[in-house]
């Protein structure tokens, strides 16, 4: 891992030095910035290969900084805030972060998010075949399979695990769904978002109320688990 790049942005003192403990004991390569304004220089920079973000920077908010990244970047971004409020992570979300972890938080469970963020990072971009586990979706020939079995879906089930494939490991939230599946006019629809995930989890989990592969976020949305 030592080739492996990440940029901490975080203006406590102390936050940067548990993450730059954590980070080196993973042996990853580790810059450091205290503002959204140097966050943005050290990226262009340095390249990092993820950045953890917080979100109370002192010049400019980490959902801004967030934005302005996608604009040129795909860097995977970790949200790590002492906000944990359903709109603060919605928001972060909806501007491009990947993921989104509440202070205080585990190592393990950081390490965890962003060795599954960096997995989705490498995967081969336009890759027509993806697989987690027993789950095999051909993007191609738009076919999926559970243990080589093949599953009927319907044309948004489909589309919702399409979304999910091309975003495999990311949290998308549940008006991003509604407005990629159904349109921008549908993005409030949550029951009918609901009613489709369920549907969708009968047929690829073994077991719908305990899920190994769209896992809920509560209040946000959901992400598909990469094994």
């Amino acid at each position: 891992m030592s080739n492996v790049k990440v940029l901490v942005v975080d203006d406590e003192d102390s936050i940067r030095r548990f993450l730059r403990v954590a980070l080196a004991s993973q042996s990853y390569t580790l810059f450091e910035s205290t503002s959204g304004q140097e966050a943005l220089s050290c990226v262009a920079e340095h390249k990092p290969d993820l950045i953890i973000l917080d979100l109370g920077l002192p010049d400019i908010e980490g959902v801004e900084v967030t934005r302005l990244l996608r604009e040129w970047t795909k860097i995977p971004i970790i949200i790590l805030s002492v906000r944990g409020s359903e709109s603060d992570k919605i928001a972060a979300l909806d501007a491009g972060a990947d993921d989104y972890l509440t202070k205080p938080f585990s190592v393990g469970e950081l390490l965890a998010r962003l060795r599954a963020a960096l997995r989705r990072a490498a995967q081969t971009p336009g890759e027509p075949v993806f697989t987690t586990g027993s789950l095999k979706v051909d993007l191609l020939r738009r076919l999926v399979t559970i243990d080589d079995h093949e599953i009927q879906l319907t044309p948004n089930e489909y589309e919702l695990l399409r979304l999910f494939v091309v975003n495999a490991g990311k949290v998308l939230t549940h008006r991003h769904l509604l407005r990629e599946v159904w349109g921008a006019e549908y993005g409030n629809e949550f029951h009918m978002l609901h009613v489709n995930i369920s549907n969708l989890r009968r047929k690829i989990e073994r077991d719908s109320t305990r899920p190994q592969f769209i896992i809920t976020e509560p209040g946000v949305g959901y992400r598909l688990r990469i094994s």
